[in-house]
């Protein structure tokens, strides 16, 4: 969505910064030892889960995981359509 926002303003990346982002994500997916298919999987079940309890815009979700200097945290940014009344009830 954000990418949506800076090509309607004009607001350009420059390539060096998209090289170095996409390399920022390389290397925490190695350090962490996390597979592409790891990943894939993770953000598949977090979709299962979060799906019986709200109605989610599963296209301009994002999930990934940052580094600082001492951990590696998982960060989903999952936007939400509405919440589902009827979720837990069986």
């Amino acid at each position: 969505m954000l990418d949506l926002v800076k090509k309607i303003f004009g607001k350009k990346e420059r390539s060096g910064q998209i090289a170095h982002d996409r390399l920022k994500v390389v290397l925490i997916h190695d350090r962490a030892n996390v597979s592409p298919e790891v990943m894939d999987n993770l953000k598949n079940d977090i979709i299962k889960v979060i799906s019986n309890y709200m109605d989610i815009n599963q296209k301009d979700m994002d999930i990934s995981l940052e580094n600082d200097d001492n951990s590696v945290a998982l960060v989903a940014n999952i936007p939400v359509n509405c919440m589902k009344h009827d979720a837990g009830k069986k």
